[in-house]
């Protein structure tokens, strides 16, 4: 107790001369407010989405109209180049693709090629519509059915999956991509990136629309 009032003495008695034992001004740090004192450092987190749980981050209605699998009638080819990897699968058949069926498939694709180090797999697609669903002998009427899995329409000749890793040959990524295309039940085509395949340039496209020729 004496030690404690001893060492108060003598740091008042500094404080009141401003002279340190040096001969040094004693600078005194001004005080931190206790909000301040007992902050939480900020951190800078970037969430990442995985492939098990391939769901739209927000959307404007919770449920849509069932809608059709789009048919290019107009010359569009958006989707339908290699643009990352160098091995892809295109569908032949337009269809309806579930976030499901397209998890079975990333999952499939990472375990058959589980010897390739360094592999990266890139999605085309992404399921983004609701789809409801009504249980069995229900009457018509009573409103629209209840949500049930996210999907995405996938138009004919569409690149959905395309892979690229050191070391992986043509012959282990085609039997990956076939195995891929039994979970989708569609004709598949296994795609190979080349001069052909990728992406032409905006001028060597051809027209999308047919010019108007007026009756002579």
């Amino acid at each position: 107790m004496w030690a404690r009032r001893f060492a108060g003495s003598i740091l008042s008695s500094r404080l009141a001369t401003g002279i340190s034992q040096l001969g040094r001004p004693l600078v005194v740090p001004a005080a931190r407010p206790l909000a301040s004192a007992f902050a939480m450092p900020k951190f800078s987190v970037n969430q990442t989405r995985g492939l098990q749980n391939l769901q739209p981050r927000r959307r404007k209605h919770k449920k849509a109209q069932k809608g059709r699998v789009p048919v290019r009638t107009g010359g569009s080819t958006k989707g339908n180049y290699m643009a990352f990897g160098d091995y892809g699968l295109r569908v032949k058949l337009g269809l309806r693709l579930s976030a499901k069926t397209i998890s079975a498939i990333h999952v499939m694709l990472k375990r058959k090629l589980k010897a390739i180090k360094g592999l990266r797999i890139w999605l085309r697609v992404f399921p983004d519509i609701p789809v409801t669903t009504k249980g069995t002998e229900v009457r018509m009427g009573k409103g629209k059915g209840a949500f049930d899995y996210w999907a995405c329409r996938v138009p004919k000749d569409k690149i959905i999956f395309e892979i690229r890793g050191p070391g992986l040959n043509t012959e282990l990524a085609k039997d990956a991509m076939r195995q891929a295309g039994f979970k989708l039940g569609v004709p598949t085509e296994f795609v190979i990136a080349n001069e052909e395949t990728k992406q032409p340039k905006k001028e060597d496209l051809p027209p999308t629309t047919i010019p108007f020729l007026q009756a002579k």
